[in-house]
């Protein structure tokens, strides 16, 4: 039997159509700030490059996130003569606050976006969207730490881009490999489910977006680019990589204390012929086991510790008695996070209530082997009485796995994912208009709402695109400028 999807969960990928009357395939994003030189030849290189390679329709879209030069007259000139081109601007300055507009507002089913300099070549971005086209990715990224890939830059931003992902690596246990290449996609549907969680304006903003892609369970394809570095780039290093830090303290405590709910943006299984439910086996239940099997040996030792401290100065039915109850409750505690996957502070007050009534079935077991022990033999040696202990527990144990699944967390079972917590005290988004016109009027198109679902298990109409607007995350923004003439390395014959 097929496994559905929960509600609430996105719907199973599905390789998108080859054409769409009116819709783009493919909406790719320049952010940029103050980039009068750099924005024209950008543009037409891209436009250029996307034209010869591409088989899909396209749109190019510029979003001038509060420049202060002839950035937006350069902007409004090429979408007036470029049909595939469009240009917005935003009154606030911020990628991460640029990219969530745009992409939160547009219509296309996949989303990109690249840095103003073209760092990356370009021959990388078919390869970047077409696992999101055929539907086997969620998200899509360029990486400069593959072997594969060729880079040159300094040794300075290589130590710096290799210490932030071990950073990632060590702190929130991300696996993909570089968060900072300017050169990503991501799926329609799932960036209008993924954006409102993410609260970075600036440059952090695709680091926590890949973060919890990736804790969500949703699929990141990473494709080796040749990556050409910006010499002359004005980037605030110190002042980037502390708000790095402080984005990176912020999302590991939101993980830890589970207030994310991530269950909103699970996968349902494809059309793959394996993917198939096992009859008469409930779901989830080997990695269950595992989660089980592991906390329980960690519970065994830590409640064996307790009873021989307890039992320098105290009776053996009263040690166990204590070692047992403190044990249970970091078991209960550990079960419930690690085996069950129940995050936040709902219901845990019951599940604890429920854990100790397991707790008393388990102290019955081991008081009344006890009992039977010092019953069978007036003064039964130490080493007696841990055997039996171990033995009553296994049994115990048992018990307990089948009390939780069956009764504490039986709630947990049915996959239906708990709402998400997202604020309701978000500011309006602000306004996004193109350049040089108002939206709607003659050759300046209005920006793209993104269609509606009536039927949709998901409805992500409420959250705005800038719903963080009025947190105390500051914007790091860089300005970057032109490398290189050309969409390949000059000194490769190719």
């Amino acid at each position: 039997m097929r496994t559905e999807p929960s509600p609430g969960n996105l719907p199973a990928r599905e390789h998108l159509p080859a054409a769409d009357a009116g819709t783009p395939v493919l909406d790719v994003v320049i952010p940029v700030y103050n980039e009068e030189k750099d924005l024209q030849p950008c543009v037409l290189r891209l436009h250029d490059h996307l034209r010869r390679t591409f088989p899909y329709t396209f749109r190019i879209t510029v979003a001038d996130n509060a420049s202060t030069d002839s950035t937006p007259l350069v902007a409004a000139r090429l979408a007036a003569q470029i049909p595939e081109v469009r240009s917005f601007r935003l009154e606030q300055k911020g990628r991460g606050r640029a990219l969530r507009t745009v992409w939160s507002a547009s219509d296309a089913p996949v989303l990109a976006y690249m840095d103003v300099d073209l760092s990356t070549d370009l021959n990388a971005l078919l390869p970047l969207v077409a696992p999101l086209i055929s539907g086997h990715s969620d998200l899509a990224i360029g990486s400069r730490l593959s072997r594969s890939s060729r880079v040159v830059r300094g040794a300075k931003r290589e130590l710096i881009s290799r210490t932030y992902n071990l950073i990632l690596r060590g702190s929130l246990q991300a696996r993909f490999s570089d968060a900072q290449c300017g050169f990503k996609a991501i799926r329609g549907d799932v960036a209008r489910v993924l954006l409102p969680l993410v609260e970075d304006t600036g440059w952090f903003f695709d680091t926590e977006m890949l973060v919890l892609a990736e804790r969500a369970g949703l699929r990141i394809h990473e494709v080796p680019v040749d990556w050409v570095d910006d010499p002359d780039s004005t980037v605030h290093i110190v002042k980037t990589a502390t708000d790095d830090l402080l984005g990176v303290w912020r999302v590991g405590r939101a993980l830890a204390t589970g207030s994310l709910s991530l269950d909103r943006l699970a996968r349902p299984f494809g059309d793959d012929p394996r993917d198939r439910e096992l009859t008469g086996v409930p779901k989830g239940l080997a990695r269950q086991l595992v989660g089980f099997c592991v906390v329980g040996g960690l519970s065994t030792l830590f409640y064996l510790l307790l009873y021989s401290g307890f039992r320098t100065f105290t009776g053996a039915q009263v040690a166990n008695a204590l070692a047992l109850l403190v044990s249970a409750v970091a078991n209960t505690a550990a079960n419930r996070r690690l085996t069950f996957g129940v995050r936040g502070r709902g219901g845990a007050v019951r599940h604890q209530a429920q854990g100790l009534v397991v707790f008393g079935i388990g102290l019955a077991l081991t008081s009344g082997s006890l009992a039977a022990l010092n019953a069978g033999t007036s003064d039964p040696a130490h080493s007696t009485e841990l055997a039996v202990l171990i033995a009553a527990n296994l049994a115990a144990t048992v018990l307990r796995f089948l009390l939780f699944r069956a009764w504490v967390f039986s709630d947990r079972q049915g996959g239906t994912p708990s709402p998400s917590p997202v604020a309701a005290s978000h500011q309006p988004v602000p306004p996004v208009h193109p350049v040089g016109a108002r939206p709607g009027t003659a050759g300046c198109p209005p920006l793209p709402q993104r269609p509606t679902a009536p039927s949709s298990p998901y409805d992500t109409d409420r959250y705005r695109a800038d719903e963080a607007a009025d947190r105390s995350w500051r914007d790091s923004t860089m300005q970057l400028q032109a490398v290189r003439p050309h969409d390949h390395d000059p000194r490769n014959a190719r």
